[in-house]
């Protein structure tokens, strides 16, 4: 495959760019955990959900 006389900057683009979306996931794999670490703490001291509650008729 010939990527013609612009073969680094096409490199350099993709190896940018799968850094960037690597970066992207990790970051929202680390957000999700921490989250859901202060959701349970929440929920264990008792504070509860809207969505969780039950109707009262």
């Amino acid at each position: 495959m010939n990527l013609g006389p612009h073969a680094d900057f096409i490199v350099a683009a993709y190896a940018v760019t799968a850094f960037v979306v690597a970066v992207m996931v990790a970051w929202v794999v680390l957000d999700h955990a921490t989250l859901r670490r202060v959701l349970g703490e929440l929920e264990d001291q008792g504070v509860t959900r809207r969505s969780r509650r039950e109707e009262t008729p």
